[in-house]
């Protein structure tokens, strides 16, 4: 999970901070393949916390 934050942290500033490639093209937003790495990164953000509470959980609560 820290590695995680560490790559989103470092990564996704640097997306979100490439100057456009062509001044005569101005749009809006953010590209298609942008959009899809923030996705996919807050996608495995939410299974890792998933994950790790069911484990605990599961762990937990098993005999000893």
């Amino acid at each position: 999970m820290k590695h995680l934050n560490t790559v989103a942290s470092v990564v996704l500033p640097l997306m979100a901070g490439v100057p456009p490639v062509d001044e005569k093209h101005d749009e809006r937003g953010l590209s298609q393949s942008t959009e899809n790495a923030i996705l996919l990164v807050g996608a495995v953000s939410i299974a890792t916390v998933v994950v790790t509470v069911i484990k605990g959980y599961v762990t937990s609560n098993l005999p000893k």
